[in-house]
C-alpha cells in the first residue's frame, strides 16, 4: 500500500537563515557541481551545508528537474539548478530508420498523432452507433439496416487501421531500443574506429552527452569566479577540470577537488549503449590528473583510484555518514514517526529499506520473503514512491497476498532520516553483488547504525565484514531468499542482542557527518589556506541530542 505522507519539496528541506544571525566572513569561494537534482542527494547537501557553515562562500550547481531552473538556499549555501538538455543523449542515428524494420514510423513524433487519430475515429463511430440506437428507440430512424451495415463495415476498417498503426508502432519501439542500446555491428565498428583514431579524447565522439553538462554549467562556473571547484562524481569531473584550466589560463589559481562517489568500472551502466562505460572511463582517466585533491567514500576505493589514475597522493576518505546535529527546518515541522506513518504497532516487527529503488538493490527479496515471515511488516522509504519499479513490487505483494504488510513511504530530508528510521526494528540492505557495492559501506548502512537498528545485509564484502566484526546484525547470501528469511528470523528473535553492539564505546562516534566534515575542512584548508573555522566545533556547541541517539539499546 502507498502511504499519504507528503514528499518534502526542495524548499521545505532548505534550511532558512536564522533571523539576526550572520555567518563568518567568507574564507574563499567554493563552487560545487553535481549532475543530480540535489534533492535526495544527501552527500552533496551535507557537503554544501557544512562548508558554508565553516565560513566558505558556497554555491552549489545541480541539474534542474524537467529543465526548469530553480534557486534556493541550503543553510548559508546557495543552490542553483540549471537546465541540462538530453538531446545529445541520443546519437544522430537514433533518429533514423533501420532497413531491418521498414514499416517503423519515422522518428518525428508522428506515431502519437496516428494513434490519437485512430482513437478519435473510433470515438466518432461509437457516437454514431449511440445516436442510431436512440433514434431506433424513439421510432424516428430511417434506413436502419443500411446504416447498421455501414457501421459494421466502418468498425472493420477501424480495427484494420488500428492493427496497422500498432504494427508500425511496435517496429518504431524496437528501432528506438536497438538505436539506444547500440549493440549492432555498425555501433561496434564506430566504437572501434574512434578508439583507433581519436586518441585519448575519443570519448568525445563516443558519448557526446557528456558535453550537455559543459553547455549547461561552464558559463555559470566562470561567472562565479571560484577559488575551489568541488566536482562530484565522474560526469562532473570533466566540467570542473575544464573550468579550472580556463581560470588558470587567465591567471587565477583555481583549485579542483574531485569527489569520487563510485568506482566507475564497477557500477551497473546507466545506459545500455555499448560505448557508455568506455567513454565515461576514458573521460575520467583524462581529467583525474587535473584534480588538486581527490576525496572518496571508502578506504578500498581510495586505494583503487590512486592505483588506477596514478594519483600523487591517496584520496582523503569522507564517508557518507548522517548529520547527527538536530537541525529544525521550522519549529512546527517535527520529524514524522515511521512506525506511526505505516500504522504498525510497537509489538509488530518492522523491517525498513531506505534508499533508491532499483532491481539490483534486491528489494524484491523483501517482498518475496513476506509470506515466510507472517508477523513481519516491510517499509520502503524511497525518493519516488510512484516509480514503475516500486509499483511492480506493490503488485507483487498483492499477488502474494501480503499487500497489507508492505508500506511505501517517501524520503525525508537527510537531517531527519536517522530519527525517522529509528522506530523500525531492523534495517535491511539486500543489494546485489556488483563490484562497486563490495568496496564501501552504503549511506543506508550508516543511517541504520545511527538509528541503532540491527542490520540484515547481503554478503557484499565490506558490509559483511563490518557486521561480523561488530555483531550489529546478520549476513545472508545475496539474492538467496531462504538465507534472507533465516537472517531476518535470527535478528527479529533477539533484537536486544544485536542492538547491544551499538553500546561499544566509540563505534558510532566516527560514523557522523560532523567527523567527516572535519576531513573535508582539512582538504579545503590545505588547498586554500585561511583562518580556521571548525564546522564540527560549531556543531558541538549547538548540538541537541537526537531521539535516535538517545534510544535505549533494548
Amino acid at each position: 500500500m502507498f502511504l499519504d505522507l507528503p514528499l518534502p519539496s526542495i524548499e521545505e528541506i532548505a534550511f532558512m537563515q536564522s533571523a539576526g544571525t550572520s555567518g563568518p566572513a567568507a574564507r574563499g569561494r567554493i563552487v560545487m557541481i553535481v549532475d543530480t537534482l540535489v534533492h535526495g542527494d544527501s552527500r552533496v547537501q551535507k557537503t554544501a551545508y557544512s562548508a558554508a557553515e565553516a565560513g566558505w562562500d558556497v554555491t552549489l550547481l545541480g541539474r534542474a528537474p524537467n529543465e526548469q531552473p530553480q534557486t534556493f538556499e541550503l543553510g548559508r549555501a546557495r543552490v542553483e539548478l540549471l537546465a541540462v538538455s538530453n538531446a545529445l543523449a541520443r546519437r544522430t542515428r537514433g533518429y533514423r530508420r533501420r532497413l531491418t524494420r521498414p514499416l517503423a514510423y519515422p522518428q518525428t513524433g508522428i506515431v502519437t498523432l496516428r494513434q490519437q487519430q485512430m482513437w478519435a475515429w473510433r470515438a466518432q463511430r461509437d457516437e454514431r452507433v449511440v445516436r442510431l440506437d436512440l433514434a431506433v428507440a424513439a421510432g424516428t430512424a430511417r434506413a436502419v439496416g443500411a446504416r447498421r451495415l455501414a457501421q459494421r463495415a466502418e468498425l472493420l476498417l477501424i480495427r484494420m487501421a488500428h492493427r496497422w498503426v500498432a504494427i508500425r508502432s511496435r517496429q518504431l519501439r524496437a528501432t528506438r531500443a536497438a538505436n539506444d542500446a547500440g549493440q549492432d555491428l555498425r555501433d561496434r565498428a564506430r566504437l572501434w574506429f574512434w578508439r583507433a583514431v581519436g586518441g585519448a579524447g575519443y570519448w568525445r565522439r563516443v558519448d557526446p552527452h557528456l558535453w550537455a553538462y559543459e553547455i549547461a554549467f561552464a558559463q555559470r562556473i566562470d561567472e562565479l569566479r571560484p577559488d575551489i571547484i568541488h566536482a562530484n562524481d565522474f560526469r562532473m569531473l570533466g566540467v570542473g577540470a575544464r573550468a579550472a584550466l580556463r581560470a588558470r589560463a587567465k591567471g587565477r589559481p583555481v583549485k579542483l577537488v574531485w569527489d569520487a562517489h563510485e568506482y566507475l568500472p564497477g557500477i551497473r551502466p546507466w545506459r545500455s549503449y555499448i560505448g557508455w562505460m568506455e567513454a565515461n572511463c576514458a573521460q575520467e582517466r583524462e581529467y583525474a590528473p587535473v584534480a588538486d585533491a581527490v576525496v572518496t567514500v571508502s578506504d578500498d576505493l581510495a586505494d583503487l583510484l590512486r592505483q588506477r589514475h596514478g594519483l600523487r597522493a591517496r584520496p582523503a576518505v569522507v564517508h557518507n555518514t548522517p548529520e547527527m546535529r538536530r537541525i529544525s527546518i521550522a519549529d512546527d515541522t517535527p520529524t514524522p514517526n515511521l512506525r506511526a506513518v505505516c500504522g504498525v504497532g510497537t509489538d509488530t516487527p518492522l523491517l525498513v529499506y531506505s534508499g533508491v529503488a532499483a532491481s539490483h538493490r534486491g528489494m524484491d527479496l523483501m517482498v518475496d520473503g513476506l509470506p515466510a515471515l507472517p508477523d513481519v511488516h516491510v517499509a520502503f522509504v524511497v525518493p519516488r514512491p510512484d516509480q514503475p519499479y516500486v509499483r511492480q513490487l506493490v503488485d507483487r505483494a498483492a499477488e502474494l497476498g501480503v499487500a497489507d504488510r508492505l508500506h511505501v513511504v517517501p524520503m525525508v530530508s537527510p537531517w531527519h532520516v536517522v530519527e525517522f528510521l529509528s522506530s523500525a526494528d531492523v534495517g535491511v540492505s539486500p543489494i546485489h553483488r556488483w563490484p562497486n557495492y563490495e568496496i564501501a559501506l552504503s549511506t543506508k548502512f550508516y543511517e541504520y547504525s545511527q538509528a541503532r537498528l540491527p542490520i540484515v545485509s547481503s554478503d557484499v564484502r565490506v558490509a559483511a565484514a563490518t557486521i561480523r566484526a561488530t555483531g550489529q546484525g546478520e549476513v545472508f547470501r545475496a539474492e538467496d531468499l531462504a538465507d534472507y528469511v533465516r537472517a531476518v528470523r535470527a535478528v527479529v528473535s533477539d533484537l536486544a542482542r544485536y542492538r547491544a553492539a551499538y553500546d561499544k564505546p566509540g563505534l558510532l562516534a566516527g560514523w557522523t557527518w560532523e567527523a567527516q566534515a572535519e576531513v573535508l575542512e582539512q582538504v579545503y584548508s590545505r588547498l586554500w589556506p585561511a583562518p580556521t573555522s571548525s564546522y564540527a566545533q560549531a556543531a558541538r556547541r549547538s548540538a541537541a541530542p537526537s531521539p535516535a541517539v538517545a534510544r535505549s539499546a533494548d
